[in-house]
């Protein structure tokens, strides 16, 4: 399971953010840039799973795998909709977290991955989602918690305007807000330090974003 790919003609031609004052800003950073920070995030997040030393391996049903396998699925979908929201969104701020969270995300994608080779495990396995989770969370219509469904990825990528800030501003917070649901699982049942280190930093970062989100919402909602 990877993150979806996009192709440099699918965000050309992203229009110039007006600032308060009316005048025409450029974007911070270019499509073609962007997507250079995202592969060397994903880059990035191999290497520091191939610098962890292995002593045991966990095994195909583990928890370890299993989040490792969901978080990878959760993340992509992030990501996803966070380069939409860079195309897109009107707000300068909200086109930055989107930066933010798809280098971010991909970053732990290319972590997570790299621990299921190292461990000899498939990308997929066999096991159906979440049920690694002791506390009996289940997929609902196939989407693990905080999801967005695919009428709602629909709608963020049709929408148009200011109302891009708020559905992508919406659907990641509900998507952090599983994402931490997750984290906390795997934080409660591994012991696997490389784990535990990675699932901690992703808990931090999304908490700090849980609350930027909430502040740009206001925002957005006075645009």
């Amino acid at each position: 399971m990877t993150a979806p790919t996009t192709t440099d003609s699918e965000y050309d031609d992203i229009p110039a953010v007006p600032d308060e004052g009316g005048r025409a800003q450029p974007a911070r950073y270019g499509v073609v840039a962007l997507a250079i920070m995202v592969v060397v995030g994903l880059l990035l997040g191999y290497a520091g799973g191939l610098l962890t030393p292995r002593l045991t391996r966990p095994g195909d049903s583990s928890v370890e795998a299993g989040f490792a396998r969901d978080m990878t699925t959760h993340h992509a979908q992030a990501v996803e909709m966070s380069l939409i929201a860079y195309r897109s969104a009107t707000l300068p701020e909200v086109r930055q977290i989107a930066v933010d969270i798809a280098t971010g995300q991909q970053g732990e994608i290319g972590a997570m991955q790299t621990w299921l080779r190292e461990w000899d495990l498939s990308p997929t396995g066999s096991q159906p989602p979440m049920s690694w989770m002791s506390d009996g969370a289940t997929v609902k219509d196939g989407l693990m918690p905080g999801m967005a469904t695919p009428a709602q990825m629909t709608a963020l990528r049709d929408a148009r305007g200011i109302e891009v800030d708020r559905q992508f501003l919406t659907l990641m917070y509900a998507h952090h807000l599983g994402g931490i649901h997750m984290i906390d699982a795997a934080l409660g049942e591994t012991d696997n330090d490389e784990v535990l280190r990675v699932a901690k930093t992703m808990k931090a970062t999304q908490q700090t974003e849980l609350n930027n989100l909430r502040q740009l919402q206001a925002q957005a909602a006075k645009g």
